[in-house]
């Protein structure tokens, strides 16, 4: 791989981590202005937005698979590298693990969630406060579970010699 092919792979790269950084910063502040409405009408009128809930559910599941996503390509997820840290000899190997692990596991909620987004689509389920279509919300997981995918596959072959 040539110098040019590696940066034009870097600016990619950092071009999609500016696109979840914004993303998730977009749905953060949906969030918080979402709650405040909620707050400050039933505080007011002591009457509630109950259909925000289902909405401020639909934005945490959508952020948490973003951050997992640019948690993943800048190797700042969660680990538990207690063993690992203390035998070298482990490290390649429990790198290996876990991305395998992760690998297994967002390549199942692709499926699954795919298939339940389907469902939803096909059976025209609704949703219970809104009454929208409820695939506009289970379409996500698939689709940000294959990102999720993409950026470990990625990140594996960089490291991989």
């Amino acid at each position: 791989m040539t110098q040019e092919t590696e940066r034009d792979g870097g600016a990619g790269q950092d071009r999609l981590s500016a696109v979840e950084r914004f993303l998730m910063a977009a749905s953060m502040g949906a969030l918080c202005l979402i709650t405040m409405a909620n707050v400050l009408v039933r505080y007011f009128t002591d009457i509630s937005f109950a259909f925000t809930e289902e909405i401020s559910v639909a934005l945490m599941v959508f952020m948490t698979l973003v951050g997992a996503s640019h948690a993943f390509a800048q190797n700042h997820h969660i680990a538990i590298a207690y063993f690992v840290e203390r035998k070298p000899l482990l490290q390649r190997f429990g790198a290996r693990l876990a991305a395998a692990c992760s690998l297994l596991m967002f390549g199942l909620l692709v499926w699954y969630g795919g298939r339940m987004a389907w469902d939803d689509f096909r059976y025209e389920v609704t949703s219970p406060s809104l009454g929208v279509p409820q695939w506009w919300y289970s379409v996500w997981l698939p689709l940000l579970s294959l990102l999720i995918v993409l950026r470990l596959v990625g990140t594996l072959r960089k490291r991989t010699p």
